[in-house]
């Protein structure tokens, strides 16, 4: 069994996959969970010498558990497409591999627009992406922001995963419009309703949240800016909760 494997999940990512590879070379072997391009996706990421399993996509927290399944390894370290990995993450990993700990939460700089962006919620950001694979499983009932449940604790690693996330506007609403859907179907089947000030009351909570509670005004204009396309995706999504509630009333 390899020790440590990475696993890089992606889908029409030609302009991504063959420098996230490069910052993947220190692991055991570098492994793209691929879920059909219709780009040179695969073509670059096996010239650039990793291995391709292909999946279909049905959902994220599903897409990394059947991942989990697919890959004989010790240990996975998950990035996506967008994710650069340092050689002092790598260091780093090396070693707590090596403790008893079962998972490691990696935090993230996140560039978006171009700009490091230290508040409004995204940072440190951390993910739980080292897994050690047979102490971890996936919440299948979580469609996005995915949820893992580990057979053991979890530590904290000190060096970030450096995240090229949303290069333009036009990208980040484009993702967050798809991010909304999922978001509004898992809240929906939780039982959650809208009232007639939901649509004021929530993106109002969300915007304090982000930009005075999360420090989004570090950030400047940015981080306001920022705030304030959340706070309208989290208004999209209230009113995406109340559009499937009308169609189960039909």
């Amino acid at each position: 069994m390899t020790e440590l494997v990475g696993v890089i999940l992606a889908n029409n990512e030609e302009h991504n996959i063959e420098a996230c590879i490069d910052t993947l070379r220190w692991t055991d072997e570098v492994i793209v969970f691929e879920s059909y391009s219709t780009d040179r996706t695969v073509e670059v990421a096996e010239q650039a010498g990793a291995r391709v399993i292909q999946h279909h996509f049905e959902n994220f927290g599903a897409q990394r558990e059947a991942a989990l399944h697919a890959v004989d390894a010790e240990w996975i370290f998950f990035v996506d497409a967008d994710e650069r990995a340092t050689p002092a993450l790598a260091e780093e990993i090396r070693a707590k591999i090596e403790r008893s700990e079962r998972g490691w939460w990696v935090p993230r700089d996140n560039y978006i627009f171009g700009k490091l962006t230290r508040g409004a919620g995204w940072y440190p950001d951390y993910q739980l992406r080292l897994l050690h694979r047979t102490s971890a499983r996936y919440d299948l009932t979580r469609t996005v922001h995915e949820l893992v449940i580990l057979d053991g604790e979890a530590g904290h690693l000190e060096n970030p995963l450096t995240h090229y996330n949303y290069q333009t506007v036009e990208q980040f609403f484009k993702k967050q419009r798809y991010y909304t859907q999922f978001e509004a179907k898992r809240r929906y089947d939780e039982g959650q309703r809208t009232k007639p000030w939901t649509y004021l009351t929530m993106p109002t909570r969300h915007f304090w949240w982000r930009f005075i509670t999360e420090r989004g005004y570090i950030d400047r204009l940015h981080g306001l800016r920022l705030s304030l396309f959340m706070a309208y995706y989290e208004f999209l999504t209230y009113r995406q909760v109340a559009r499937l509630a009308r169609e189960e009333d039909r």
